[in-house]
Order: structure tokens, then sequence, then C-alpha cells
């Protein structure tokens, strides 16, 4: 052999690995096996290194305890929203009888109340009083930008909050060791998002498919960080391809009646009335309002959506309205959705309780990497994983009711990977309490249709 050593079994040798979520596995020698190979969009099967596959394992007896916040809307104006929530964690946590390792997992809601100041107060009561050691979620982008504080000071990690404005990003950016511990945003900045809507209206004007007398938008949405972070997104965006911005307006969470401001956007004329509101009963009165006074611009209602039962609020009026969300696209999507509404008596929308399912079982994904990694589950071990393996892009979590991948890395973080086959949102049309995909273009279902 020289000069090269002796190789093969016993001396110089390699196995073959094969490899998932950064871990190598072995798959060659069969007897050194740990798996069986896996073709890509295929589960492992674990060996013994025999190469004989595992006996089932006696369940692990559950010694210690997690605690786990769960923050979110569980009252207030947006509280229909945390019904989703709570149902959907739920369901995640059941389906591993609420253990993880020796650990028996103990939610603790934490209720924001749609409120900042309320929100920060309930959630340092469950770090200090209620020994919450990890949270997950939360609903409002004001709520987040008030809660890093306190995961920061206390040193207690959040992974998956769906507060969305870009002020958690430069909060982030304005300290990044401090306020690492805001661990991945779900949802991206508004303005990754935001910018489909003008997107589709542009190609359909390219098109012929749609011939406005002017260029002409009025933005609208709630005052709060997450109504002014999208509505400016959206307003720079229009701007950029040439549109005309004749005003601003933002009204509170909780508000239900539009009639004046709806008649003064009347008045204008504009081609486009685009906004948010996340609270249920905003965004369908405002909706509902707008059809009652003939407003013939095109309404961009983004989070109309967000709730389940929103063509209950709305009826017909929705007809013609412009939204984003994901939908329940696969059959395993829709038994869990038909099987929540049974259950719950409400029905789940795709992007609340879709997407907090979907986080939720990628804390589980987490936990579970993490007491592999270091066979406790804490505050300061499940940083560590966060740290160094899902901001890395090193944990994903794939196959989710939503999103085929959920990703975050050193070019995006706090923000997930965005784009197909990642974090997207189509752009749709409501007709009959059905939306139809308008934009990508690739992706459509229907032409956009002006409203007659």
């Amino acid at each position: 052999t020289a000069p090269d050593p002796i190789t093969g079994k016993g001396y110089y040798i390699f196995p073959v690995l094969q490899y998932f979520d950064g871990v190598g596995k072995i798959i060659y020698p069969p007897e050194w096996a740990e798996q069986k190979l896996a073709p890509r969009g295929t589960e492992p099967e674990v060996l013994t290194p025999s190469g004989e596959a595992l006996p089932e394992q006696e369940p692990v007896e559950a010694t210690e305890v997690f605690k786990l916040g769960v923050l979110g809307p569980f009252s207030g104006p947006t509280a229909r929203t945390g019904d989703e929530f709570k149902g959907a964690v739920q369901t995640a946590f059941e389906a591993i009888d609420y253990q993880i390792g020796p650990y028996k997992v103990e939610l603790v809601w934490i209720d924001s109340q749609s409120d900042p100041a309320k929100a920060s107060q309930a959630y340092e009561q469950a770090i200090v009083q209620e020994g919450v050691q990890a949270a997950i979620l939360n609903w409002h982008s004001s709520v987040v930008v008030a809660c890093m504080e306190i995961a920061a000071k206390h040193e207690v990690p959040h992974f998956f909050g769906f507060g969305a404005t870009e002020v958690v990003n430069e909060t982030y950016a304005s300290d990044p060791e401090k306020y690492s511990y805001w661990m991945g945003k779900t949802w991206p900045s508004p303005e990754k998002l935001s910018i489909a809507y003008v997107q589709a209206l542009e190609y359909y004007i390219q098109e012929g498919l749609w011939t406005p007398e002017a260029k002409t938008v009025i933005v609208w949405g709630e005052d709060t960080d997450w109504g002014r972070s999208f509505g400016g997104a959206i307003k720079r965006q229009f701007e950029d391809v040439g549109w005309e911005v004749l005003s601003e307006e933002y009204f509170p969470i909780d508000q239900t009646e539009y009639y004046g401001l709806l008649n003064r956007v009347n008045d204008l004329n504009p081609a486009v009335f685009a906004g948010t509101a996340a609270a249920p009963p905003a965004i369908s009165s405002l909706v509902k309002q707008a059809d009652e006074i003939g407003l013939e611009s095109v309404l961009i209602a983004d989070a109309l959506g967000w709730v389940g039962e929103w063509y209950d609020l709305t009826g017909a009026s929705s007809d013609y309205v412009l939204d984003q969300i994901p939908a329940w696209a696969t059959d395993d999507a829709k038994k869990w959705a038909a099987d929540f509404e049974t259950r719950y008596g409400i029905k789940p929308s795709p992007s609340a309780a879709g997407q907090s399912f979907d986080m939720t079982n990628f804390f589980i994904k987490l936990a579970n990497r993490t007491l592999e990694k270091h066979g406790t589950l804490s505050s300061e071990t499940l940083y560590e994983v966060g740290q160094s393996e899902l901001w890395a892009g090193q944990l994903v979590y794939e196959g989710g009711l939503i999103h085929k991948r959920y990703e975050y890395n050193a070019e995006t973080i706090p923000d997930p990977v965005v784009g197909e086959g990642y974090f997207t949102f189509p752009v749709l049309q409501y007709f009959d309490g059905v939306g139809k995909i308008i934009y990508p273009s690739e992706w459509a279902e229907q032409e956009f249709e002006p409203k007659p």
C-alpha cells in the first residue's frame, strides 16, 4: 500500500453519511448504519448500528417541568385571533402529550390585550412570578417592541413572534447582542410583502386589463406600529412607480365607524384605497361601510382574511377586495383545519391558526435539538441553539401546514427567508367568500377584475 496507509474495516476508513438538520448520520457500512438512505423529500428510517430497525422505546418519564410562555391577544379587540393561537398551540403540544424528553411542558398564557403597556407588564410578571423560561408567538407589532425589552432584561429567549414592523429589525440592529433574545420573527417586515400589491396592479395596467383614470392612492391603517409600517411601506412602493399618494389616514385599533373618513375618500376618488387593520371588527366594518357608500376605488384590505369567519363579518361587501393570505393547500392542512373547526367551533385562518401551529412545532423541534445537544432545557441552552443553529440556517422546519420551509439565516435575521418555497403570500381577490390568486401571474387562478 505504500505510500498509502491500509484502508478498510479496522484500518483507515470513513463511513458514508447523509446530512439532516446539520447532523451527519451513517448510512454505510450497513453494520454501522444509523439510518437508511433517504431520498429527498422522504423521512429517514432510523437503524441500530447493526443495521436493524430500532425497537419501539418506552416513553421517558417526565421528571421535570419546563414553563413556556405563549404571548397573544387573548382578550381585547383582537381576542378572536387569540382563540386561534390557543387552539393551535394546544393541538401541537397534545400531539406530544405536552412532553419533551423528561420535561413536562407547562404552558403559561400571557394576555397582551392588544396593548403594549399591558402586554409588557403581563410578560414580565410571567417571567418573574410564574417562572417562564422561554416564550413563543405574539400578534401585534407594537407589543413586540415593548416586550423585546423585557426578554432582553431577563435573558429569556422568545421564539417566532408574529409582529412584523421594521421597528423590530431596527431595534435589533441597534444592539444585536442585547436584542438577540427576540429569536426570529414569524412574519417578515411589511415591505417584503406589501410590494406584491403594487406589482400586481402595475402588471394588470401594463397588460391592458385595467386602466385607471389616474394613478392615485390613499393609504389607510390602524394607528399602531403594524399599521404605520405597512402604510409607510406601500406608500413608498406606489410612489416609486409613479403613483401620487393623495393622503394617509390612520385610526385607533378599536375604531369601527368610518363613514366620515370614507366620504372624504370618495370625494377624492383615488384609483386605490390601500391599508391594513389587524382587529377583525375594525377591518370588517371598514369593508362593509366602504361598500355601503359606494366606494369605487380598488380596496386593498390587508389582513381581512386573518380570521376564519371574515366572510361572516363582511358578506358580499368583500367582493373585489384585495388581500394577501396563504391557503390550506394540502389535504393534511385541510383536514387539520376541519378538525380544528369541529373541536373549537371557529373557522381557523391559515395566517393565524395555521402559522401558529407550524411555529409551535418549529419550537418543539428546536427544543428536541437543544435536549439532544445539551442534555437540558433552559433559557440558556435554548438561546444557544437559537444562536448557533436557528439563526445560522442549520435548523429549519419543513412539512408545515402553510409554508414549505421556514428558515432564518445571517442575511435575513430577525426576518425569515422570504420567497417561493419559503415564506410567501400571494395576492388574492375575493368573490363570494373565496379568495382567488391574481398574482404572481404564474400562480394566478383568475385575472384581476376591477369593481364595476
